[in-house]
């Protein structure tokens, strides 16, 4: 069995405001289901498990929806570039390296879907599923899905998986299972959310450079190729450093000034699509990552029992998507830029099963 767990603690510098009872909560005619608590209002639809909004109050007590997505919830199962908005990809997330790995004296081969690689097990992953509503409450909704043998290409075995979101004050927590009751087969879970804390509200910048990220354990990166692929070295991050944000709190686009910056997350990539490692030794019930805004005053605290957490800054992004009604300023267009939001998908080694 494998179990993945995340909190999230978000607050800014305004006061939560008390909650109060509602009844159980159905989904609305989008088809949402809203969880509330003091200061944080979360909305997810069963695609995907996908949360679709993350409401937190800013740092003057205006509700904001920091996380990316779309208006019309028709549109998660068809945009065709199916960025994995705040879902849960799987049964193995990010990538196995030349699409091939071999488990207990059998080698299998799986869909390469990056390149030479295999991303999120192939374009059958769980992100791409209706998952089933198995529990909801006002503060806790329960997702559930049945992954026949072999539905994404060389992952044998049934595998159920659960995952169930919560929320209590100012916090947003995360838990999964997944069991093969059949034979072992290669497990690997995360929740990958794109952020953005200014809700692309800031007139000056709304790329995600000016957020301050500070994972003071994650002292160590896995080297990658062009491909992002990890070659298995894991090297010490040196302070100052492109990767560095364990030595102090730092902006995210504190080293956009130096050459090797470009390409930095892979071949055409600028910025970070990569793995930092959290230190063995950590106790993992401390804050492990911390990602703040000063022009909102909105702070996220990551709390995990995962060993590594995967920072992608969207580089992906053409300029031609367009955020949430919810998001943004009136009289500027309303485009993601690139480099305009952040995921950050806490989980085990990239490629470990090869590694």
């Amino acid at each position: 069995m494998k179990t993945s767990g995340a909190l999230l603690a978000i607050a800014a510098s305004a006061a939560a405001l008390p909650g109060s009872h509602k009844p159980k909560p159905q989904p609305d005619a989008d088809g949402k289901f809203t969880l509330t608590a003091p200061g944080i209002r979360a909305q997810f639809i069963p695609y995907a498990a996908t949360l679709t909004n993350l409401f937190v109050k800013d740092k003057n007590g205006v509700e904001t929806d920091i996380v990316l997505g779309y208006d019309n919830t028709s549109y998660y199962p068809v945009d065709p570039g199916h960025p994995v908005y705040n879902a849960i990809p799987g049964r193995y997330v990010n990538r196995i390296g030349n699409g091939t790995y071999t488990l207990d004296g059998v080698t299998y081969h799986t869909e390469k879907n990056d390149g030479p690689n295999t991303l999120h097990s192939g374009t059958n992953n769980w992100s791409y599923r209706v998952w089933n509503v198995t529990n909801v409450t006002n503060s806790s909704i329960t997702f559930s899905i049945h992954d026949p043998s072999n539905s994404s290409l060389g992952m044998m075995g049934d595998v159920d998986a659960s995952v169930t979101y919560s929320v209590s004050k100012n916090k947003w927590s995360i838990v999964m299972d997944a069991i093969s009751p059949q034979q072992r087969t290669p497990v690997m879970l995360t929740q990958h959310t794109y952020f953005q804390l200014d809700a692309f509200k800031n007139p000056t910048n709304r790329t995600v450079w000016n957020h301050t990220l500070y994972a003071p354990t994650a002292k160590r990166a896995l080297v990658a190729d062009q491909n992002a692929l990890p070659t298995g070295e894991i090297a010490n991050i040196t302070k100052n450093s492109i990767d560095d944000f364990w030595s102090a709190p730092h902006q995210l686009g504190f080293a956009s000034g130096e050459v090797g910056f470009e390409n930095h997350c892979g071949s055409g990539c600028h910025g970070y699509n990569g793995a930092l490692a959290f230190n063995n030794k950590r106790n993992k019930k401390d804050v492990a990552l911390t990602l703040s805004s000063a022009f909102s005053g909105i702070k996220a605290e990551l709390t995990t029992d995962q060993d590594a957490v995967v920072l992608y800054t969207c580089n992906w992004n053409d300029g031609k998507s367009e955020f949430k009604s919810t998001q943004g300023v009136a009289g500027q267009d309303k485009f993601i830029p690139r480099d305009g939001c952040i995921a950050i998908e806490a989980q085990d080694y990239v490629d470990g099963i090869n590694q």
